[in-house]
């Protein structure tokens, strides 16, 4: 799955929403900016609101202005769903206007080919979307039994840090979307760029589940 073959730049973008999660944001993030670093032109990323306004991080500690709205945005290559408390995910799960914006934005770009990469509860999102369907997937620890009981198609993986099924790739808990990240980065351009990105993030990796 190399996704530069003939010197495409790949579209990478990063949902914001109201109360997300810092670090499932801005890690994997980081992530696919270092290998755009490295490897200038590999990524383009960008973060894409459902409207222009900012939009405030949990514990409103920091507002976020996206770079795109829902129709403004160059079409993704992927998508990547940060998640939020659990609480405020069901907040969403339950917000019919979300779901019929955000969601079928997401959705739409899905069935037309886009690569959906969710970190921690950013899973639960798409539970109304029928994305889900057939696959295994994975959240945080704390949402497991609930994702499981919305998405009674699916197969809910325990104890792996993220799932790749293919244009379809979920994450555990936090942490975990920048293991992710680095395997996808890993995937499209090969284990030295994974390792030099490690290096430059003094990370030490848990030992990895796919």
């Amino acid at each position: 799955m190399k996704q530069k073959q003939n010197g495409k730049t790949m579209n990478v973008a990063f949902l914001i929403y109201d109360q997300v999660e810092a670090l499932d944001l801005t890690g994997p993030l980081d992530v696919f900016v270092k290998a755009n670093v490295i490897h200038p032109e590999s990524y383009n990323c960008f973060t894409v609101g459902k409207t222009g306004e900012a939009v405030y991080m949990e514990a409103n500690t920091m507002a976020i202005t996206p770079t795109y709205d829902l129709h403004t945005a160059p079409r993704p290559d992927m998508i990547v769903i940060p998640g939020a408390n659990p609480d405020q995910v069901m907040k969403y799960l339950q917000n019919d206007d979300f779901q019929e914006t955000v969601m079928g934005w997401i959705k739409d770009h899905y069935n037309n080919g886009t690569t959906i990469f969710t970190i921690c509860t950013g899973s639960m999102h798409l539970s109304r979307t029928g994305i889900l369907d057939h696959y295994e997937i994975t959240t945080h620890s704390m949402l497991l039994d609930g994702l499981e009981q919305h998405n009674p198609k699916s197969i809910v993986k325990r104890n792996v840090r993220f799932v790749d099924q293919g244009r379809l790739i979920t994450t555990a808990g936090i942490t975990a979307g920048i293991d992710a990240a680095l395997y996808l980065v890993g995937k499209h351009y090969g284990t030295e760029m994974t390792d030099t990105i490690v290096k430059l993030f003094e990370y030490q990796q848990k030992g990895l589940s796919v």
